[in-house]
């Protein structure tokens, strides 16, 4: 069984980047109401804070803020794929080994992660997952994107609300999804 190494500080603060098995799909947007009651029960459970996210059809980003003295984001993680998983159809196409493994083809196995070394580094996460949407090309400004952290921001004052607007970020209109 491979080994790998997360970084775990209790209390600390991650970068996530978590992917559907399948690119080309737009589940997580189409189902966005069963992912955000999958994340509201596993917060019930085991406890976070969400500092940034956003969900994009096909994967997502989020920073979170775990409580002081818990490190197991992991667990979160899977307990969150698996409760969305559940609200699903079973109609993806299985592997051989995920079949034999009693697995849903819907989510990626792994995630990545990243823990936040300070404010500079916590900013730039934050901006980044907000930025998203617009770097993907499904919008051309950042308050476009409605399943976002973002119009909170918005709301408590972290942010403008032309903040990353048309221009920020140069992607040429032949190459934008909206």
């Amino acid at each position: 069984m491979p080994d790998y190494r997360r970084n775990r500080v209790p209390g600390g603060t991650y970068f996530f980047t978590v992917n559907l098995l399948e690119r080309s799909r737009s589940t997580l947007v189409t189902h966005v109401d069963a992912l955000r009651e999958a994340v509201r029960k596993v917060r019930a459970h085991r406890p976070f804070h969400i500092d940034a996210w956003v969900v994009l059809p096909d994967h997502m980003h989020a920073v979170w803020t775990l409580p002081p003295d818990d490190s197991d984001y992991p667990a979160r993680w899977k307990a969150i794929k698996i409760a969305f998983a559940k609200t699903l159809p079973k109609t993806e196409e299985l592997s051989a080994v995920r079949a034999a493994r009693g697995e849903r083809g819907i989510w990626q196995r792994r995630f990545w992660e990243h823990t936040i070394r300070d404010e500079r580094d916590y900013a730039a996460h934050v901006d980044y997952v907000h930025i998203n949407p617009v770097k993907h090309g499904w919008v051309s400004s950042v308050r476009d994107w409605p399943h976002s952290s973002f119009h909170r921001c918005v709301a408590r004052g972290v942010y403008a609300p032309d903040w990353a607007g048309d221009g920020m970020v140069d992607i040429p209109a032949g190459e934008r999804r909206a």
